[in-house]
């Protein structure tokens, strides 16, 4: 979706700002800065941190991984996988380790290279490592969203429209996973709310729905992918999602990423 979404790319959220020394008090799905695709909420992934920001303080070193997995070869899941290392950026910001935002950003560039987007994200790369370098948080989630944007408008140039979705889809599989990991150490009401994005999950399943690309779409990985967000769908509907919920959204989502990372299920 262009559209920008992570991966959190993490998820359908917004915020009515609350004045920066306190914390948010409540999370509003209509009011966050980001575009709209078929009437549905795809936040800009800066804007989503900008949101658990004021939820509190995770132990974002924790949420990173030392694996960020391997390209196979197979497209679909170079895709996928590309969205969870543009996901895992945001998370290496969010800790301000510049030695990992600096190894994500050459990860993002050899990934691309795999599916001929290299040029769209040379420039986001280095200015990625400069901006790391002067530890310029925002200005690094800034050059993440371009990376993505970038990435998927190239994709979208080359008729690549079904990858480009990909992109999308590891980065909020990734985002979610790290999110359901943050609210599951620290359960409350307003942290679980975040998952509450029934659209958002119906947006993806339709456009999973809707590839045209047929061999693309049969894959195995991509199945893997539809098959999550149908077991989710009926988790996020609540208005208050129990931690319990939480926790297993947390365990589909981590088990799917290990897929996407090494290509086994």
């Amino acid at each position: 979706m262009l559209s920008r979404l992570i991966p959190v790319v993490f998820c359908g959220i917004a915020l009515a700002k609350a004045p920066a020394q306190e914390p948010a008090q409540h999370v509003d799905l209509t009011k966050f800065p980001a575009a709209a695709v078929d009437d549905v909420v795809v936040p800009v992934p800066s804007e989503v941190f900008n949101v658990l920001d004021k939820l509190g303080s995770p132990n974002w070193n924790a949420e990173m991984r030392d694996n960020l997995g391997k390209n196979s070869g197979d497209r679909a899941q170079v895709a996928l996988l590309l969205g969870t290392v543009i996901a895992d950026g945001f998370i290496a910001v969010e800790a301000e380790n510049a030695e990992r935002v600096k190894d994500i950003g050459q990860e993002v560039l050899t990934l691309a290279d795999a599916i001929n987007v290299r040029k769209a994200v040379i420039a986001r790369s280095k200015s990625i490592t400069e901006k790391a370098d002067a530890k310029n948080w925002s200005a690094v989630r800034s050059e993440l969203d371009g990376a993505l944007q970038d990435v998927k408008g190239a994709m979208e140039e080359l008729g690549d429209e079904d990858l480009a979705q990909l992109v999308s889809l590891g980065g909020w599989i990734r985002g979610t996973e790290v999110l359901t990991s943050i609210v599951g150490k620290n359960y409350t009401l307003d942290g679980a709310q975040l998952l509450c994005q029934p659209e958002l999950v119906n947006y993806f399943s339709r456009r999973v729905d809707a590839m045209r690309n047929s061999r693309l779409k049969k894959s195995k990985l991509v199945q893997t992918v539809r098959r999550l967000l149908k077991d989710i769908r009926p988790l996020i509907k609540r208005e208050t999602i129990p931690i319990e919920t939480v926790q297993k959204i947390h365990t589909m989502t981590n088990k799917v990423v290990i897929v996407i990372t090494t290509q086994e299920s």
